[in-house]
């Protein structure tokens, strides 16, 4: 990563998930009700915590070939556990 990615409050280009990345989405899914989404890729912004940016292929159970795409955005505060805080229909 180049020094802009590391400024606090300065967002990453989009890239693979990493195994904490991929985490990090789980736990703040888990038990995440309606639409199943997919994570391709990340974008990451460091505040008091992460913010997380997740392209995702959402799919509703039930409707086959029924797609689109979302970005799902979670916060992981420094110490507790991530949550969703916003999704987009894009």
């Amino acid at each position: 990563m180049t020094a802009q990615e590391h400024l606090v409050g300065g967002w990453t280009i989009y890239h693979k998930l990493t195994p904490k990345d991929q985490e990090v989405f789980k736990e703040a899914l888990a038990g995440f009700v309606g639409v199943t989404y997919s994570p391709e890729v990340v974008s990451t912004q460091v505040v008091n915590g992460t913010n997380y940016r997740y392209k995702s292929t959402a799919t509703l159970p039930g409707s086959p070939g029924t797609s689109w795409q979302a970005i799902v955005e979670i916060y992981a505060p420094i110490n507790g556990k991530p949550h969703i805080t916003q999704i987009h229909r894009v």
